[in-house]
């Protein structure tokens, strides 16, 4: 599956989560945010935008299905894709 690139993938990563959460052109129950979670499935673990709380510099936090709040280092962040268009917002770049 060939995804197609946002332009945003320069931005700061806190910059994109910002637009998606507070611009109001954007749907945010399309996006998801995939992160290094040691002892998922790949090491992999893919959640809606929708649950992120709070964007700090350098970590976010979200919310499970419990009501329980993770916080999550940005340099675990691999992509930002919007499902629904198959647009890929932010992708981690490789050295």
């Amino acid at each position: 599956m060939q995804h197609k690139h946002s332009g945003l993938e320069m931005l700061p990563l806190k910059n994109v989560f910002t637009k998606i959460l507070w611009d109001k052109r954007l749907d945010i129950e399309d996006y998801v945010v995939t992160f290094i979670h040691r002892g998922a499935p790949s090491d992999l673990k893919t959640i809606p935008v929708k649950s992120i709380r709070k964007v700090g510099k350098s970590w976010f936090t979200y919310e499970d299905g419990e009501g329980v709040e993770f916080c999550i280092p940005m340099h675990r962040v691999e992509t930002v894709m919007n499902l629904r268009t198959g647009e890929v917002l932010w992708v981690k770049r490789r050295a």
